[in-house]
């Protein structure tokens, strides 16, 4: 899943080397943590959280197939 949000996110982004993906894991969940320059933050939450939202839904889907929870953090630091 990493590789997946990380490939999605550059992408999205002006300057993809910036892009950053941890991921915490637990049990039954994974807190997957994405951090981008400040100024492409814009572009990977989008109008309304959709872009941010399209995501999420992804790995929803992909997380039921592995019988298994994501959550999507966005950092800004």
């Amino acid at each position: 899943m990493k590789d997946l949000v990380e490939s999605i996110a550059k992408q999205l982004v002006d300057k993809p080397e910036m892009v950053e993906v941890k991921v915490i894991e637990s049990e039954h969940t994974s807190v997957i943590e994405l951090k981008v320059d400040k100024e492409d933050m814009g572009k990977v939450i989008g109008r309304e959280g959709k872009t941010a939202k399209a995501i999420r839904t992804i790995l929803g889907a992909a997380g039921n197939k592995l019988k298994k929870r994501y959550v999507l953090e966005i950092v800004n630091d």
